[in-house]
């Protein structure tokens, strides 16, 4: 069996954690190819490597001396190096970035060095080869990712390497330039590493145990999902679920290579899979609730509606025009219900409305904003009887109103809408009912 590690900020920010994952690493001989971050934070008003490593940068432009600034990024590897009883040392290479630094070598590169710096500690750690990341990651000229090459120089560089670290979140252009994701960008090269060695498995190792049911923040002590589907996680990070980069799952997902979400400070439990499909029934009738709020919605009203061609279109065609996406369009015989993102729609609420007027001379528009969007996700609804009355039932209980509900055609998931001030509320509502009482 053959494994790809991803280690997140969290689980290398100190000698001990690299003593943990390090134990986690050899544990399992399959775990062969290791994506680590840059140092996290080492407690709570702690700064992250890569957040010193921009300020640093940012005062070398400014023509300061940032001598200090870098060597107290010096000192935070040293520490980790000195706690692993190491017989190894960073200096060349910060006097490389020193004087890369000095020569502006750009807020990419600057970033890239927490897991470069952190990948060769790691590296020397488990006494495997260190892989570049930006000998074997490449992004064109214009700064987009190149999938196809990147794959084809992955995978020829790791053919002859049994084991190898390579750090996460960068890559480079032809000429060498260092250009990196977004944050959370090293889940993106965990997976491509991934799928490049045909791995069996993807391990994203983290500070959380997996996927909850719900955001520990709103429920307490919410229990962990043991397996969700791509479709499933896809409908829940919509809605804000996040522990995992998004852009991490198509290059695996497209390869049938399973995640696993663990957590390196409990290995001792199984996290959450991810995978394409499975035949495993979900230990409740619903996998996850996610929900956020900031939306608003547009009704307009016309009498016979249904029966004027092309009404509905015109509405959309002025959303689109005015450069507004569309979350959701519920609609009755002679009303349709469009919610957007409040944000996005504010700022071009009157010119919208007076297009709206000007395109199907509706009765009447009605606004309504401070709305929250819940989705109930789950496999299991589509053979389970009666889940979007149990919905509504948990709400009432609550004294909570619907504002909408949206049912795909999947039957994967239902979405309610709900007010501001109901939604933390709503959300308790709904696990109770589903997870706790089972109703």
């Amino acid at each position: 069996m053959k494994k790809v590690v991803k280690f997140g900020g969290s689980s290398l920010a100190s000698a001990e954690q690299f003593k943990k994952v390090g134990e986690i690493i050899r544990e399992d001989k399959a775990r062969r190819y290791v994506v680590p971050s840059a140092p996290g934070k080492r407690f709570s008003k702690d700064i992250k490597v890569t957040d010193m490593l921009y300020d640093c940068y940012e005062t070398a432009v400014a023509g300061k001396d940032f001598s200090d600034k870098l060597k107290k990024i010096q000192e935070r590897y040293q520490e980790i190096i000195d706690g692993l009883d190491l017989d190894f040392s960073l200096k060349d290479d910060f006097k490389i970035i020193e004087e890369n630094f000095r020569n502006g070598a750009g807020m990419d590169y600057a970033a890239s060095r927490g897991e470069f710096l952190n990948g060769k500690v790691m590296a020397a750690y488990l006494d495997i080869p260190f892989v570049d990341a930006a000998e074997v990651v490449r992004f064109n000229e214009d700064g987009s990712f190149n999938d196809e090459v990147t794959n084809e120089l992955l995978s020829d560089r790791l053919s002859d390497l049994e084991r190898a670290v390579i750090p996460g979140f960068y890559g480079a252009k032809e000429d060498g330039t260092v250009v990196t994701f977004s944050r959370g960008g090293s889940d993106i090269s965990g997976s491509l590493v991934a799928l490049a060695v045909h791995a069996d498995l993807y391990e994203n190792w983290t500070d959380v145990s997996g996927f909850l049911i719900a955001d520990p923040r709103i429920v307490r002590n919410s229990k962990s999902i043991e397996i969700i589907t791509y479709k499933e996680l896809r409908e829940l990070s919509y809605m804000g679920a996040s522990v995992l980069h998004e852009d991490a799952i198509f290059p695996v997902r497209k390869a049938g290579i399973p995640i696993n979400i663990r957590n390196t400070n409990a290995p001792q439990d199984k996290g959450t899979l991810i995978v394409e499909s499975t035949c495993r029934k979900s230990k409740y009738t619903i996998t996850g609730i996610a929900g956020t709020d900031g939306f608003a919605a547009i009704t307009v009203e016309k009498a016979m509606m249904n029966s004027e061609i092309g009404f509905c279109r015109k509405v959309l065609q002025v959303f689109e025009d005015n450069g507004v996406s569309i979350e959701h369009m519920p609609s009755g015989i002679d009303t349709m219900t469009i919610f957007v993102r409040k944000d996005t729609f504010e700022e071009k609420e009157q010119k919208i409305l007076s297009d709206i007027n000007k395109a199907v001379h509706p009765d009447h528009i009605e606004l309504e904003s401070d709305l929250a969007l819940i989705a109930v996700v789950g496999r299991g609804m589509k053979s389970t009887r009666g889940t979007a009355g149990r919905i509504f039932s948990a709400l009432a209980h609550a004294h909570i109103n619907v504002k909408m509900i949206d049912q795909g055609s999947s039957e994967l998931n239902i979405i309610v809408g709900v007010r501001h001030e109901d939604f933390k509320n709503a959300i308790r509502a709904l696990y109770e009912i589903f997870v706790l009482t089972q109703l």
